[in-house]
């Protein structure tokens, strides 16, 4: 396996994004890395546009780091299924497998904002 690179996160950012109950995004990580980096936005550092998807090399594969905001329908159940299973089919196609995958649901739109 090769190392991960900036092409795969961006398009299992796509998927992640693309998937029916996703709503947000948000960048994994500790309060104290999330604020290093938007610094180093700020700063012109670093471009802001890189996938919020986490995928890093781990053993024969990747591991795969998400945090999601969803919709209140259809539910944390069948978002974090459907997550999994896109992410798979993009790491399918280019031949590598998944070693891990942490997904996080930080935040359910109320079932009143539906849109």
């Amino acid at each position: 396996m090769t190392d991960v690179t900036p092409m795969l996160a961006e398009r299992i950012d796509a998927a992640v994004r693309a998937t029916p109950g996703v709503r947000d995004l948000y960048r994994s990580g500790s309060l104290v890395s999330n604020i290093v980096g938007a610094g180093a936005a700020a700063l012109g550092l670093r471009d802001g546009a890189e996938p919020v998807v986490a995928v890093s090399s781990e053993g024969p594969g990747v591991r795969v780091e998400a945090t999601l905001g969803i919709d209140f329908l259809p539910g944390a159940h069948e978002t974090l299924h459907a997550v999994r299973a896109a992410v798979g089919e993009v790491l399918e196609a280019e031949g590598v497998s998944l070693s891990s995958i942490a997904l996080t649901v930080a935040y359910v739109h109320s079932r009143e904002n539906l849109a």
